[in-house]
């Protein structure tokens, strides 16, 4: 029995996957959604993506709303998507379906039927140009479907290039570029890890040593700390006792 997927990511917490799951259920309504959030152009790493691709079996599909959520790097992508075929997976992308490995296999099937002229010659000659225009066929298939892929890559790659440009130009221009040097970032969470520091830690008003006192902090829902944000949050409380 065919099992239908939806995978649909954003790059930042802050953004809406609201639309993607909602194109895939208005063509899908029985799909089941993978989703999440994801920085980068590389496809490992992505926790809930790679469940997907744990869970998927020969005659499954995996809808896209477009071939960038699927990937951003040409090579990675385009692997990907021949690897899933090989396995027998249907891959569908609603904003491209060119490439959909439907489309793709449908190409690669299409036969031209051999020519009998009763000249053995001549079928010799005209059967090997059909043979080349079909490999000629499915070549510019692939090309298509890489080139899908390319797309993807480049709209990220001049992203990077404007935002590295619009950097350069306010800097030239004088001004300032990120978070001023020296300046503390005051966040909810920062201050929460704060209280939590002052209260349990032995070199304030508790009795932890640092080792538990990040164990405990991290114990709790949505408070985790990294060693080094522990570190500068101590510091910050000392400079803040000193001044």
């Amino acid at each position: 029995m065919e099992r239908i997927y939806g995978y649909c990511r954003i790059s930042r917490k802050q953004q809406s996957i609201d639309r993607q799951i909602r194109n895939i259920l208005a063509e899908y309504p029985t799909a089941r959604i993978y989703q999440e959030a994801y920085t980068g152009t590389k496809m490992t790493g992505r926790k809930e993506f790679d469940k997907l691709l744990k869970t998927v079996r020969s005659g499954d599909t995996i809808v896209f709303d477009s071939v960038s959520r699927m990937s951003r790097n040409a090579e990675d992508g385009t692997a990907t998507y021949f690897q899933l075929l090989e396995a027998g997976v249907n891959l569908v992308f609603l904003k491209e379906h060119h490439i959909d490995t439907a489309t793709y296999t449908e190409k690669l099937n299409s036969q031209i039927e051999a020519i009998k002229t009763g000249d053995a010659t001549t079928d010799k000659l005209i059967n090997a140009i059909i043979e080349a225009l079909q490999e000629y066929m499915a070549s510019l298939a692939r090309q298509q479907i890489r080139l899908a892929f390319e797309q993807a890559q480049k709209e990220v790659d001049d992203l990077h290039q404007r935002t590295a440009e619009g950097i350069e130009t306010a800097r030239r221009a004088g001004k300032q570029i990120g978070q001023e040097k020296g300046r503390k970032l005051t966040t909810k969470k920062s201050i929460k890890v704060k209280e939590l520091i002052l209260k349990h830690s032995a070199d304030f008003s508790g009795v932890l040593n640092d080792v538990d006192c990040m164990a405990l902090i991290n114990g709790l829902q949505d408070c985790n700390v990294s060693r080094n944000s522990y570190y500068k949050y101590k510091r910050e409380l000392r400079q803040e006792a000193e001044s």
